[in-house]
């Protein structure tokens, strides 16, 4: 497995060994040493499985303490713009975001400290998988405006499909720092 480490810091972007041949490829999605050795010490208790049509854009979205998560994600089919923003107040990497183009075809994970809102545009028809550090817990959840001015963030859909939900989640500049403790 390579690790590179990307512009924010603990998140890391791992590409799993592939082992192709005349049938397929074979690879191993998640093994407890092999990532302890890769420096993901993260202990994941739930798995969650999504299906997105090419335009949807889902996010941001974080945990606050003390159900606070890391993910690693990694795209089963298709291919997605992943993108991470800092929401940890008191870091000086906050408000920055990264994207990282993630594909089925590559079979790369990003791993997703805690503290980083997440989330991702679908470029074509998407089952994407989240291994998520704790327990989902709606009193904890949160998130920040996909198109939140402050961010910036360049999606590609000019009409993005975004949930109401997502469309209801406020700004960066209107969440309070006390409700982002991680």
């Amino acid at each position: 497995m390579t690790v590179e480490e990307l512009a924010l810091p603990g998140v890391l972007l791992l590409s799993p060994r592939r082992f192709p041949d005349e049938r397929g490829y074979f690879e191993e999605l998640y093994k407890t040493d092999a990532y302890r050795k890769a420096g993901v010490h993260y202990a994941f208790v739930q798995d969650n499985l999504s299906y997105s049509h090419k335009g949807v854009v889902r996010g941001l979205h974080y945990q606050r303490a003390p159900f606070a998560q890391a993910k690693m994600v990694s795209v089963l089919k298709g291919r997605v713009i992943d993108v991470v923003a800092d929401v940890r107040p008191e870091s000086p990497t906050f408000g920055q975001y990264l994207q990282v183009e993630l594909s089925s075809e590559r079979g790369q994970q990003l791993l997703v400290p805690e503290g980083y809102a997440h989330g991702f545009e679908a470029l074509e028809d998407t089952i994407f998988l989240y291994k998520c550090s704790a327990l989902y817990d709606k009193a904890s959840e949160g998130g920040i405006r996909y198109d939140d001015p402050q961010l910036g963030i360049p999606w590609q859909t000019r009409n993005p499909i975004v949930s109401e939900k997502d469309l209801a989640l406020p700004v960066l500049a209107h969440v309070a720092a006390e409700t982002l403790v991680f």
